[in-house]
């Protein structure tokens, strides 16, 4: 086979386009930002071994383990960050959580930001390299996933402070900003099948989903300046319970922020 027939290969299989470039660069050993190699060299035979390598992680993939995994990487807001099983896979809707935090410190000289429930360090990462002067904290209750996110700032040489902590109970206020991407998905829901790869604890939230966004959107007024906001990403299906929280614990300019597909995923008020 050649190269063009292996990215067909791998989208007869039932990968989409993208995925299978991916996959196929990763199998060769090529940078994962090198799409262009394939089409330079679409012609190119392709040795045994690296097609076979490419069919394992096509079928990996089609098992339904995200292709962050099986990469080992994962852009999101322009920086590449290292990823594994020690935390979710970084979803390109969340880019929308960190746009309203950026717009809601605009103006501020220092703005301080708390990300709960960092996992690796997406959205804490993500607010310092566009507010370098930001004083940004990121808590987590998983040790392993803490271990990932000080990596990956390290990696990328961005000052970010963490914290083992189960929400707010090791965390001393205030912030100006306060965002999270919590579990949200419910015990029972039928799509955790498909979502074996990724811890659970950082994926499931009581029986309707909003156990921890209870406890955050209750306990984050403790924490926030006068006028400080917080902002909180949700389920396709949560977005006027969420704003329900908010309301009865006292926030103003109570909103939701749509994500890429038009659904409001992220739900906010300020203080």
């Amino acid at each position: 086979m050649n190269v063009a027939q292996c990215l067909l290969h791998g989208q007869v299989l039932g990968l989409p386009r993208l995925e299978a470039q991916i996959l196929f660069l990763h199998a060769v050993g090529k940078s994962l930002h090198d799409r262009a190699w394939l089409l330079a060299h679409d012609t190119d035979e392709v040795p045994p071994e690296q097609f076979e390598a490419f069919e394992a992680l096509a079928q990996r993939r089609m098992h339904h383990e995200p292709v962050a995994y099986i990469v080992g990487q994962k852009e999101f807001y322009g920086l590449t960050l290292t990823i594994d099983k020690r935390v979710l896979d970084p979803r390109a809707d969340t880019e929308v959580l960190v746009e309203w935090a950026l717009a809601c410190a605009q103006g501020l000289e220092r703005p301080s930001y708390l990300d709960l429930g960092t996992g690796s360090g997406a959205i804490a990462l993500a607010l310092k390299s566009q507010s370098p002067h930001a004083e940004v904290l990121a808590v987590d209750a998983s040790p392993e996933a803490l271990s990932l996110a000080a990596l990956n700032a390290q990696k990328l040489a961005l000052n970010v402070s963490f914290l083992q902590s189960n929400w707010f109970t090791e965390v001393q206020g205030p912030f100006n900003v306060v965002v999270s991407n919590p579990p949200y998905i419910e015990d029972q829901d039928p799509h955790l099948a498909q979502l074996t790869h990724e811890p659970l604890q950082a994926l499931t939230s009581g029986g309707d989903g909003l156990q921890d966004i209870r406890n955050i959107v209750e306990n984050a007024p403790n924490y926030l300046e006068a006028g400080g906001w917080l902002l909180i990403e949700h389920g396709w299906q949560q977005a006027a319970a969420v704003r329900g929280l908010l309301e009865m614990a006292g926030f103003k300019q109570v909103q939701s922020k749509q994500d890429l597909a038009g659904i409001e995923r992220c739900s906010g008020g300020q203080k």
